[in-house]
């Protein structure tokens, strides 16, 4: 496989591509493969690495790359400057490490490690190589994630003060994540997804988090949960996913001072609800009867009080994890999902479970 070379017209010289291994070949490392081929420049995937043989075929037949018979195999090769590390999640940080202190870059699947003392002998190591380590966050470029950051961005709602983020199915856990001993579970699965996208767009203090752990179908991990937030700026967070559900309710509802916002679906369904003019108050003070009963609070507002939007129109681009990586290690960019915002997520995992070991909500977080 011909690497990619680009030269640069000041100087004349040649810029090798940015050579790619991955260690633990399953399915996502095929969704890494598909997204990296032909798509970003100056990332190129020569080998991988997997106990299993028909990975191994994966790799040389299908791939047309090296099948490495060890990772120590790709620590040793000089020519590798950078692994993706897709396997189970036990082995991660052990993976993560090994790498690190052989002189290679890092790009980590989620969650990043098992817990965060893991996470912090890590990234110690990563400081003492000077080596870059990522971790592949791809749901930050999730359209309906970027849609309502830039709802809260451009104040759309007025001041935010509650958010509902929610993942829904009805499949039940499959394969190593229905296990303990690899680090299986939803809220090591999924919750690190919205969990992240909710720490990215509220960077205040966290004051509280309080979880609801259920274990519905699987009783080694856990399948369904409820994870309560509340930042010190006021906002609360419901983040709540499971495996068993068969009516699903909104996957974001987010209510502001100055109105409301829905995404309904991956298909990204919803709208926005904002007051037309807030200072107009003047409907009757009289009671009204309802198939509810009497009412005067829950009445729905007039309709002339309030405007109804379409959702902002946001592009994201999952690629654009490997864009980073690449622009960081050739010194052109910043890192976009640092360790230290992993570490924060994984600080509130820790807390979810101990939340639910204690039926106490955790208040020294981060």
């Amino acid at each position: 496989m011909a690497a990619y070379c680009d030269i640069n017209l000041e100087s004349g010289a040649l810029k090798m591509a940015i050579k790619m291994a991955i260690i633990g070949v399953g399915g996502m490392a095929g969704w890494h493969y598909d997204n990296v081929k032909g798509h970003v420049k100056g990332l190129e995937i020569v080998g991988g690495y997997d106990i299993r043989e028909e990975a191994k075929k994966r790799m040389t037949a299908d791939w047309g790359i090296k099948s490495y018979n060890s990772p120590e195999e790709i620590y040793a090769d000089k020519s590798i400057d950078l692994v993706l590390i897709a396997t189970p999640n036990d082995l991660h940080k052990s993976l993560s490490i090994a790498c690190l202190e052989a002189g290679k870059h890092v790009l980590c699947e989620k969650p990043v490690t098992l817990n965060a003392k893991e996470l912090e002998e890590v990234i110690a190591v990563a400081k003492k190589t000077g080596k870059i380590f990522t971790i592949n966050q791809n749901r930050r470029w999730d359209k309906d994630y970027l849609t309502i950051r830039k709802i809260l961005a451009d104040k759309m709602l007025g001041d935010v003060y509650n958010i509902e983020s929610r993942v829904q199915g009805s499949r039940r856990l499959f394969g190593w994540r229905a296990f303990k001993p690899n680090g299986g579970g939803l809220l090591l699965d999924w919750g690190v997804h919205l969990l992240d996208q909710i720490l990215d767009v509220i960077p205040e203090k966290i004051t509280s988090v309080q979880a609801h752990i259920h274990n519905v179908h699987h009783k080694e991990v856990d399948d369904a949960f409820t994870v309560l937030l509340r930042f010190e700026n006021g906002c609360s967070v419901n983040v709540s996913i499971t495996t068993n559900c068969y009516i699903d309710l909104p996957r974001w509802h987010v209510s502001g001072t100055d109105g409301t916002a829905v995404i309904l679906d991956w298909e990204q369904n919803g709208h926005v609800i904002t007051l037309a003019d807030p200072s107009i108050q003047d409907w009757e003070d009289a009671v009204i009867y309802t198939h509810a009963g009497p009412t005067h609070t829950m009445l729905p507002r007039p309709k002339y009080t309030t405007k109804k939007e379409a959702l902002p129109t946001v592009k994201g681009d999952w690629v654009d994890v490997y864009r980073n990586i690449v622009d960081v290690i050739n010194g052109n960019a910043e890192l976009i999902i640092t360790p230290e915002q992993a570490l924060r997520v994984m600080k509130v995992i820790d807390a979810a479970f101990e939340s639910e070991k204690t039926g106490k909500a955790i208040t020294e977080v981060i």
